[in-house]
């Protein structure tokens, strides 16, 4: 079951990291290794939410997302999308962008160096609005709850995380923005800063719209079959299972492509923290994203839900990591490998502490706990 589903990924991956060694050395080996790392982590909630979605479908929009939906996810978003942000941030062409990174490195390099500014201000904008609203929702499981619990309270506060955006957006302005780094030394950038982590803000808003607006739509469609199959029963007509996954099919294709393009989105933002190499970026990230998608089809097929429920919450930390990461690199360089390990071990740390936690249900269960010891055992450490 494991090799059926995960067999494309694995062959990818071999490839796809001796191809990176053998092209461009170990040092891309190793960069490559760690973004494929930190997109699985970075969606792997996207995958269970993905999963969740996906059994809904009849077989032929499940493969229509799993194949179609594939080439969008690592051609388009993953190889395509990065070339257009250097493109758009160094005001060249596509092209010339692409032309620049094979036959001149070092121009390149100035180019990115130059438009690093605005891409941590936009993406480090997104990544935090991600994090802050993950942080400020009151959810039944909390991980770290000694932090969790409070901000959860404070969360109530109608806007609360697009205003805090907006003071950590205006505090980098007024000094790392200062300062920035570029390819001729330090310059002021502030303006630039300021526009561009406006614009990574109403990004994230909008593509959170359009993700309800698919969302809400789905639920009216499937209230409005629910409806229609009740009363199909009552007058004793045959019902087709087939016509209604149908009709609502098209519209949770779209609701699933505008979710994994958020998650997508953030990735290749956060990858940005990490590379400015946009060939290691593209590979990292696909391989990632082609384990993303044999997730969704592993869960889809047990038929089971992610047992490892702090996962989530250790992938939310990562994406508030980079998010300062991205700030902070505006003026000092960080390691690549630091900044990618940071992501690796929060995760890590979730996935321990969901190990732990399913331990302790198990045993508590054995002995007959009350329902309050259950929730306590799920309140996290």
């Amino acid at each position: 079951m494991v090799l059926r589903t995960f067999g494309w990924s694995f062959a990818i991956t071999a490839l796809g990291l001796a191809f990176a060694a053998w092209q461009w050395g170990w040092e891309a080996f190793g960069v490559v290794l760690i973004l494929s790392i930190l997109e699985i982590s970075l969606s792997f909630d996207n995958a269970v939410v993905n999963a969740g979605i996906l059994k809904k479908m009849n077989a032929f929009w499940q493969k229509i997302f799993l194949t179609i939906g594939i080439l969008i996810a690592v051609f388009g978003m993953r190889l395509v999308f990065p070339v257009v942000i250097v493109a758009i941030s160094a005001k060249v062409g596509p092209i010339e962008a692409v032309n620049l990174a094979l036959d001149d490195p070092n121009r390149y390099e100035d180019l990115v160096t130059d438009a690093h500014p605005a891409i941590a201000a936009f993406g480090g904008m997104f990544l935090l609005m991600i994090f802050l609203d993950f942080i400020f929702e009151e959810r039944d499981i909390k991980w770290l709850h000694w932090i969790e619990r409070p901000l959860a309270r404070i969360g109530k506060v109608d806007m609360l995380s697009v205003c805090t955006a907006l003071i950590v957006l205006l505090v980098a302005a007024m000094t790392v923005a200062t300062h920035a780094h570029v390819s001729t030394g330090h310059a002021d950038k502030s303006a630039t800063v300021l526009l561009s982590g406006v614009a990574g803000l109403i990004t994230y808003l909008v593509v959170g719209g359009l993700s309800g607006y698919f969302e809400d739509r789905l639920e009216e469609e499937e209230e409005h079959e629910h409806e229609e199959e009740e009363k199909a029963k009552a007058e004793g007509k045959q019902v087709s299972a087939v016509a209604l996954a149908g009709k609502a099919a098209f519209f949770l294709f779209l609701y699933l492509e505008v979710l994994d393009a958020s998650f997508s989105f953030d990735g290749v933002i956060g990858a940005f923290a990490i590379t400015n190499q946009i060939f290691w970026m593209a590979l990292g990230l696909g391989i990632g994203a082609m384990y993303v998608r044999s997730l969704t089809v592993y869960l889809v097929r047990q038929g089971t839900l992610d047992d490892y429920v702090y996962l989530e919450h250790g992938a939310h930390y990562a994406i508030g990591a980079l998010a300062a990461i991205l700030v902070v690199t505006i003026q000092y360089q960080i390691s690549e490998i630091i900044t990618g390990l940071i992501g690796v071990v929060l995760i890590a740390a979730s996935f321990w502490s969901s190990v732990r936690r399913n331990k302790a249900l198990a045993a508590a269960e054995g002995k007959g706990p009350t329902s309050d010891e259950k929730a306590e055992v799920s309140s996290g450490v």
